[in-house]
């Protein structure tokens, strides 16, 4: 009953500027967000690969409204994966890219702007031996970003796309992209989506995810199992031993201080266990979002709120 309040909190100016003001919220929010800074985020990324888990990397940030914005999101992914790699951490690791926030919905040829400040991220990823993957927004932005994504394909075929189980076109979106050399993370969803593009029901979207992950673990391409339920997370290892997938192709993915345990237990176990390991100034979208997902991460916040303040 929260979940569209929250999320529609998370577009409120006046809430953000209200929770903001609230003196204990940052130290609240660290448990989901590395830092503001890029060696916030090359700390964390040291911590996680020291037990073993890999990473995915956002640079926080969306609705960019100008162009130099934008150019500033391309440089802090730049310096990003420099950082990792002066560290001998970017071998394998990822960063996530929201294309609203490299220039999607600028007036002027958005798309045009987005796709060549993606294509510099991804020279930058490719000269450190890094990936990327474009996140998914709301269901007004998903033809725009899979259009994007094939332009970008095709100089970079490892270009990872975010599809969204809650969409009632997702199931069809896997079947195109389930070919040769396709990384695909299939997530839950969180958007606030109209009845008429996404599934309302939770057992609905849950199905969803299930005959979603039946047609990736089916197909040529990498499955990126992006879930933090252990139903889901134990058929998505039944559906890879069925289809033989063995461990090097397909992982499980979870965000940044949300089941840590169970991360550990995962990569432990010998499976690919990502982190999305968000950074930066602009948390107040993703962290809205993260609390309306989990009544959990709500009690968190409204307990560290009443014991800090």
């Amino acid at each position: 009953m929260l979940r569209a309040p929250l999320l529609a909190a998370a577009r409120s100016r006046r809430v953000r500027a209200l929770i903001e003001a609230v003196p204990v919220t940052r130290s609240v929010v660290r448990r989901f967000v590395s830092g503001s800074a890029t060696a916030d985020a090359v700390r964390v990324a040291r911590e996680l690969a020291a037990d073993g888990r890999s990473i995915t990397i956002d640079h926080l940030g969306e609705d960019t409204t100008d162009a130099t914005q934008a150019a500033t999101t391309v440089r802090a992914y730049e310096a990003l994966l420099s950082a990792l790699a002066e560290q001998g951490l970017a071998q394998g690791a990822d960063v996530s890219v929201k294309l609203s926030a490299v220039g999607q919905f600028l007036p002027a040829d958005g798309e045009g702007v987005a796709l060549e400040n993606a294509r510099k991220i991804c020279a930058a990823a490719e000269a450190v031996g890094a990936t990327v993957t474009l996140d998914m927004e709301d269901h007004t932005t998903t033809d725009s970003t899979l259009g994007i994504l094939r332009e970008l394909r095709g100089e970079y075929p490892w270009v990872g796309a975010v599809l969204q189980a809650y969409l009632k076109r997702t199931e069809q979106d896997c079947r195109e992209l389930s070919g040769p050399g396709s990384r695909v993370r299939l997530c839950k969803g969180a958007y606030a989506e109209p009845e008429s593009a996404a599934f309302q029901d939770k057992a609905d979207v849950d199905k969803s995810y299930v005959r979603c992950l039946r047609v990736l673990m089916a197909g040529q391409g990498y499955p990126m199992v992006a879930s933090h339920d252990p139903r889901i997370i134990a058929i998505a290892s039944k559906l890879a031993a069925e289809a033989g997938r063995t461990a090097a192709d397909h992982e499980f993915q979870m965000l940044y201080g949300i089941r840590p345990e169970e991360q550990k237990r995962i990569a432990a176990e010998g499976s690919t266990m990502r982190v999305y390991v968000p950074c930066g100034d602009e948390w107040y979208g993703y962290f809205m979002r993260r609390l309306a997902e989990r009544p959990a991460n709500l009690v968190f916040f409204l307990r560290g709120l009443a014991t800090r303040s």
